[in-house]
């Protein structure tokens, strides 16, 4: 945990930026960067054709906020397209899964809470079933 004051604003220059497989993550509100309790905010750029594949978060609520492009959200078995200015919730441990399904980068906020959770922040569920095989049986 970092020993530097809690900033009240983040500009792009003080957001953490975490390289992950379904894109860059650019955190905006997180414990360390502003002493956050009970929020997390980041702002996640996908790339086309790329996903977070079926996941939950055991003791954190979610809202996904679709800044730019067109989302394939899941929330347990049932899908929809988000386009911009559209949301998901998605209760504790619920499962869920967002792709990026077109050919240009998909942008949107996540919103976390509580931010300082105990457990695993993130349970990957993809591997199991039904979820290994959802995403593949529901392909054009």
């Amino acid at each position: 945990m970092s020993t530097s004051p809690a900033l009240r604003f983040v500009t792009s220059r003080e957001a953490q930026v975490e390289e992950l497989p379904w894109g860059p993550h650019e955190w905006l509100s997180r414990p360390e960067l502003v002493a956050a309790e009970e929020l997390l905010l980041v702002r996640v750029t996908m790339p086309p054709r790329k996903g977070h594949a079926f996941h939950r978060h055991p003791n954190m609520e979610e809202i996904i906020y679709v800044v730019e492009g067109e989302a394939e959200q899941w929330v347990e078995q049932e899908k929809r397209i988000l386009k911009v200015g559209e949301t998901a919730h998605i209760p504790k441990n619920l499962v869920h899964g967002t792709y990026n399904v077109s050919d240009k980068p998909l942008v949107f906020l996540a919103i976390l809470s509580p931010a300082k959770a105990p457990g695993p922040p993130l349970v990957d569920v993809s591997h199991e079933e039904p979820w290994a095989s959802l995403k593949a049986s529901s392909a054009p």
